[in-house]
Formats: C-alpha cells, sequence, structure tokens
C-alpha cells in the first residue's frame, strides 16, 4: 500500500479514493490477511485535541480514510488542492462497498449500534452475506470475539462511535480471525437503510452536516456549531505554524 499520506495533529491521513479502498479490501480477503481500516473527519480531528490516545489507536490502521468535505478543506489548507483531489465520504462508500460484497458474497459481521438498526441491516439488504450481529450497548468484548469468530466473516463492519470503536479495535485486532475491521460510525445506518441524507445540492457543495444539525440539533449542536468552527481555528493554526518554520 503505498498511498500518500497527510499528517493532521499527528494522525495520518491516506489520499486515497472509492476505487483504491475497495481494491484494497479485496486485495485483504484474496490474499487472507488482514487490514484495519479507520475513517477520519473532522470531529476525529477535534476529538484528538482532547483524547491523546486516539492517534496512537489510528496508529494500528493500515489505512485512515479521510471522511467528509472537512478533511478535504484540512488538505487544501495544509497541503495544496492536488495531495486530496476528491472528497471523500463514507455515506457515498457504503453502498459501493455492498455492491461489492454481494457480487463475490463476501461475508460480513456488524457490531454496535442497537438492535432494531441491526435487525434493519439484515432487512434491507437482501442478497448480502450476513454471518451475525451484535449490538454496542452493554457488550462484553470476549463475547462479541466469539461470536465474530464463530461466524467466519471475512469483514467486520464496527459502529461504536470515535474514540470507543478505535480503541476496541487497538486493543483486540490481535484476537479478531477476520480479513477485514472496518469502522463505520453512525454509518452503520447507512447498511440498515435508515440514515438520513441532505439533498443533492447541499452534499455536492459539502453541507451535508447542516441538514443533519437541522433534523436534530440538539444531538448535532456541540459537533457542528461548535466544533465546524473549532476545526476551522485549528486548522489555520497548524497552517501559521507550517509557514513559521
Amino acid at each position: 500500500m503505498s498511498y500518500k499520506k497527510i499528517n493532521i495533529n499527528g494522525i495520518l491521513i491516506n489520499t486515497i479514493n472509492y476505487d483504491e479502498l475497495i481494491f484494497e479490501i479485496k486485495r485483504s480477503i484474496k490474499d487472507n490477511k488482514k487490514i484495519i481500516i479507520n475513517y477520519v473527519n473532522a470531529n476525529t480531528i477535534n476529538i484528538s485535541y482532547k483524547d491523546k490516545h486516539l492517534a496512537e489507536y489510528l496508529a494500528v490502521s493500515h489505512i485512515n480514510h479521510p471522511d467528509g468535505i472537512g478533511i478535504k478543506f484540512a488538505s487544501n489548507i495544509l497541503f495544496g488542492k492536488s495531495t486530496l483531489k476528491n472528497r471523500f465520504t463514507g455515506s457515498d462508500f457504503y453502498p459501493l462497498l455492498i455492491n461489492e460484497c454481494r457480487k463475490n458474497n463476501y461475508s460480513l459481521f456488524f457490531f454496535g449500534h442497537d438492535s432494531d438498526t441491526l435487525n434493519s441491516v439484515n432487512t434491507q439488504n437482501a442478497g448480502l452475506n450476513i454471518s451475525g450481529t451484535f449490538t454496542g450497548f452493554g457488550f462484553e468484548t470476549d463475547e462479541v470475539i466469539q461470536e465474530i469468530d464463530k461466524s467466519k466473516a471475512e469483514i467486520l463492519i464496527i459502529g461504536l462511535g470515535t474514540p470507543k470503536q478505535e480503541q476496541w479495535v487497538y486493543e483486540n485486532y490481535l484476537k479478531i480471525n477476520c480479513n477485514v475491521i472496518l469502522t463505520v460510525g453512525e454509518g452503520i445506518k447507512v447498511f440498515a437503510g435508515t440514515k438520513h441524507r441532505g439533498p443533492e445540492f447541499l452534499r455536492k457543495f459539502g453541507f451535508e452536516w447542516f441538514y443533519r444539525l437541522i433534523k436534530n440539533p440538539l444531538k448535532y449542536f456541540n459537533r457542528y456549531i461548535i466544533g465546524n468552527p473549532l476545526f476551522i481555528y485549528r486548522i489555520i493554526k497548524l497552517k501559521m505554524r507550517i509557514l513559521a518554520r
């Protein structure tokens, strides 16, 4: 894997596109090798300023893919527009992954969120080889790993939210017998068909976050109203440090 990486607050992010990530997933299954894939978005970077262990958790990843307009903005400011050419969003990638898994009959295990969401994952994905599920509330790690191994899944999808999912992978990836470990956070709702996305014009211009805020202001107030300006401030501050060298 020789994809260029950018460094934001000690977190290395691969400048990878959808086709390349699909290729790496397929290759790991074909070669029977383990690959850890995490996402990094603006919220990840903000959390990394409070949780000094997050960069360490993400360092075990084979690929940290960019997620959302915030990382594209940061890359443009810090490293130039040619570094990360296309915006990458998990919500656009996961349907591509679902289609690829159907085509190749890859087996998947879903760990995270609640039982209603996991039930929807099953009912909304006809033809998808789902070998097991486990909720993300009140779980015992040993039991989860036992169920994953028993399922013989090739791909493990984890939706526990940041930084919980990254820490869980960091502490347990050596015990897990599957080829692909992929964290998705709330992206597990994409697989369930329960994630309401903004209109196309908002997606195109990178303002889908605003739609989420309007739909659920209490849930997303801190993340977007406080988090977005804070993220921009931090990126500009990092740029000033680069220029001052």
